[in-house]
């Protein structure tokens, strides 16, 4: 009797086998356009993007096979490299940090339980869905030194007006600050996460004894701190890609203040036809985002919490 349960039991473990495998060729098959697509429009760039990045290659000539001699002219042969490369760490040294607490703020003030709320929710989350040519557009009006309405509203105060975007002290930091425009975004992914914390732990908290900042302080900010993390590699990601604002707004200058590194590397291929150089350069660029993404993880495992447990 035992070893005819056991054949029985072989065969329907083999019988399952065969439906797994079955399942899983079916499900290839369902999925082998978005396989096919990927291989073509994705996959094959990428490999062909690190070809190029070992070539010189300027679109209308063969390419000629140079090495690492792309990789090389960064440091000994190009001083707008370095340049750009400290504009996009300034950009996204200032812009992440300051974009991640006005969004939290405004996430704070919109989770109250006022009337009228959801309006104001959609006027905040409204510039992020606006095309980013046409807002560069309007903070070009906005920063005009001749008839810019910060510039009015700075003379209404006593305070001299400022060049903003054609002066190269006040260039980047002007970006910066037009990148709040477009915290609507995280902040409603801020706003996600304060109402998924439990209502007990601020009960909790204010029969002890805390204020309101001892709540935000030992409630929020830790409860909050996955979101936190989750936005602020986001941030840096998309900051270190900064590109529409400066090539609409500034074109990189004035002197090559905000030449970003997404600008220079355009300019190298689509402008200089460099495109073994810009190659190079968009794989430098993907190194610096992982290297600094695999930071933050290793890091956000000291103040990361998910119920009460560290980050792993």
């Amino acid at each position: 009797m035992s070893v005819h349960q056991s054949a029985v039991g072989e065969t329907r473990r083999r019988r399952g086998l065969r439906l797994g495998t079955q399942e899983t060729l079916w499900g290839l098959f369902f999925i082998l356009p978005w396989i096919i697509g990927f291989i073509i429009f994705m996959l094959s760039p990428i490999v062909a993007s690190f070809w190029l990045s070992l070539q010189k290659y300027e679109v209308i000539t063969p390419p000629q096979w140079v090495g690492l001699g792309n990789y090389s002219k960064f440091l000994l042969e190009d001083p707008l490299f370095m340049k750009s490369l400290y504009n996009t760490f300034y950009y996204v040294l200032f812009s992440v940090p300051l974009g991640l607490a006005v969004a939290l703020a405004l996430a704070l003030l919109l989770n109250l339980n006022l009337r009228g709320v959801s309006i104001f929710r959609s006027l905040f989350y409204l510039p992020v869905v606006t095309p980013v040519v046409a807002t560069s557009l309007l903070w070009l009006w906005l920063f005009n030194p001749q008839f810019g309405i910060l510039n009015y509203l700075l003379t209404r105060v006593g305070v001299p007006p400022i060049g903003w975007i054609s002066d190269q002290v006040w260039s980047k930091p002007s970006l910066i600050l037009m990148s709040l425009w477009t915290v609507g975004g995280t902040m409603v992914i801020f706003l996600a996460g304060l109402q998924g914390i439990p209502t007990h732990l601020y009960e909790a908290a204010q029969i002890d004894g805390a204020n309101n900042w001892q709540r935000f302080l030992h409630v929020t900010l830790p409860m909050l701190s996955s979101v936190i993390f989750f936005n602020l590699v986001l941030g840096i990601i998309g900051s270190f890609q900064t590109f529409t604002q400066a090539y609409v707004m500034t074109g990189g200058g004035p002197v090559n203040s905000t030449l970003f590194y997404a600008l220079y590397l355009y300019r190298n291929a689509f402008k200089l036809l460099q495109m073994g150089y810009a190659s190079a350069m968009a794989w430098v660029l993907l190194v610096i985002i992982l290297v600094l993404t695999w930071l933050q993880f290793r890091l956000g495992r000291s103040w990361v919490y998910y119920e009460g447990e560290s980050f792993k």
